[in-house]
């Protein structure tokens, strides 16, 4: 980090701003430019040890260790717990016989609060287990579908029920986990 400072030299010069006119002559414009400025460099930091080649401790030069094993368990696995389908999987999943609710997200790849509600579904799935289905589809592969389910805003959620008796609900935007919950377990 280095600090600037600007020198000017001790006098203190008035600038001067003159013209002359006259009935019917042009206009004369003179001016006196600025004394120049001139700039020096202070460095004000100083080079740090730890980062330093020649130093033992240094971070470029110290192999990681491992503090402690990832954890490994049922809900722990390589891939996600959401599916993402396509519109003909998901129309043959709500049409089909179900004892489960289907939660739908539909997501963008480019969208950031979908990617914050996928981790969110992600630790639902992980909760409900086999309680509750939760798929995604990707309105930018599945434009007509996401049309033809009036998806406007993004990420939009639908719960549906297993009873076809009951509504599915809808919610655009980006909801908290409790709401999730709430709906799930009291409105399906």
């Amino acid at each position: 980090m280095a600090l600037l400072q600007a020198q000017t030299s001790p006098h203190i010069h008035s600038h001067s701003f003159s013209f002359k006119t006259h009935s019917h002559s042009p206009v004369l414009l003179s001016f006196q430019a600025p004394p120049p400025v001139s700039f020096t460099f202070v460095k004000t930091h100083h080079r740090n040890p730890l980062f330093s080649k020649n130093s033992p401790s240094s971070l470029s030069t110290t192999p990681r260790k491992v503090l402690c094993r990832p954890p490994h368990g049922k809900h722990l696995r390589q891939d996600y717990l959401v599916e993402k389908m396509s519109a003909q999987e998901v129309q043959e999943l709500v049409k089909g016989d179900r004892n489960v609710p289907l939660v739908v997200d539909f997501f963008a790849t480019w969208c950031g609060p979908c990617i914050l509600m996928a981790q969110e579904l992600e630790m639902l799935a992980v909760e409900y287990e086999s309680k509750v289905k939760i798929v995604k589809v990707d309105t930018d592969d599945e434009y007509e579908f996401a049309r033809d389910m009036q998806v406007r805003g993004l990420p939009t959620l639908l719960f549906i029920s297993p009873d076809s008796s009951k509504d599915a609900i809808r919610t655009e935007g980006l909801i908290p986990l409790q709401m999730m919950r709430d709906i799930i377990d009291n409105e399906l």
